[in-house]
């Protein structure tokens, strides 16, 4: 059925029952496992030369998150003995990333977790979740 699942993290707590799920379900399709977190781009900003934090202070900073982040999925499936593929990639738009990354490795499946917003806070805030579902031509569970 599935041979590729691919867990996007943004480190949340609600990201844990997302990796739970895909790690059972690839256990029992025999599935492979990859995982991706999106790091943010470095905010330039054309009005002012003065940075808060040097570039490569931020880019060093970014990668150390999205390294745990992508660890700690990486250690739960070896904690139910299942193999899984770390992936750090650098996107304005997460969604993007995550849709674009499914493609180029092949992947089955998307589980990814989804906070629930609802009425204005989903509305501003926006979801990466339904931006997945509407772009992506791979199947998306989506775990709540």
């Amino acid at each position: 059925m599935y041979r590729s699942i691919l867990i996007p993290t943004d480190g949340t707590a609600i990201t844990g029952k997302a990796v739970a799920t895909a790690v059972s379900l690839a256990k029992a399709l025999g599935a492979q496992l990859s995982t991706i977190s999106v790091k943010e781009p470095f905010p330039y900003s054309a009005i002012s030369e003065m940075q808060p934090i040097p570039p490569q202070e931020f880019y060093d900073a970014q990668e150390r998150i999205a390294v745990n982040r992508v660890n700690e999925v990486v250690a739960s499936a070896r904690a139910s003995g299942m193999e899984c593929q770390a992936f750090t990639v650098e996107a304005t738009h997460p969604w993007e990333a995550i849709v674009d990354h499914a493609k180029s490795q092949s992947c089955d499946l998307i589980v990814m977790a989804s906070h629930g917003r609802r009425g204005v806070s989903a509305l501003l805030l926006g979801s990466e979740t339904t931006r997945v579902l509407v772009h992506c031509e791979v199947p998306v569970l989506v775990v709540k």
